[in-house]
């Protein structure tokens, strides 16, 4: 009769489904870990640029309320100072009503586009006690930061 055949493992099924789904959890599972990543290295840039802002706009306006409009320019911009010149700078600071004195009331600094942005919200005091409120936007240019658009 017959030999006895050898025996053999019965086939087992193939399961794409499971496979599937295992290889889509940790695509999810890194894009999640990105995400958190990337979330928590806009929060350290946001808290940390906090502080040279307020300092920023603060020895700005201190430049403009002292009348040095030399150190104020130079607390500017690239951008501001293509559309201002020093001298058309100097001349519109010291038209009156000029500012005599400042007060900062907030700050905050958001990313726009991945690069953080800082905007300073300020009460400055012109002559004859008038005052009024307004924001100075200060960006990160080179390794520090600088007053930019229309100051005030």
């Amino acid at each position: 009769m017959g030999a006895e055949q050898p025996w053999s493992r019965p086939v087992r099924p193939r399961r794409p489904v499971r496979t599937g789904l295992v290889f889509t959890a940790v695509g999810v599972g890194l894009c999640f870990v990105g995400v958190a990543g990337l979330g928590a290295w806009n929060l350290q840039v946001v808290t940390q640029a906090s502080g040279p802002v307020r300092e920023t706009a603060d020895g700005f306006l201190r430049s403009v309320a002292a009348g040095d409009t030399d150190g104020a320019y130079d607390r500017l911009c690239a951008d501001a100072r293509t559309r201002w010149s020093a001298l058309g700078f100097t001349s519109w600071v010291r038209t009156p009503p000029t500012v005599t004195g400042y007060e900062i009331l907030d700050v905050s600094v958001s990313t726009d586009r991945g690069r953080p942005k800082g905007t300073v919200s300020v009460r400055l005091t012109r002559d004859g006690g008038v005052s009024e409120q307004r924001e100075l936007t200060v960006v990160r240019e080179g390794d520090g930061w600088r007053v930019c658009g229309d100051p005030y």
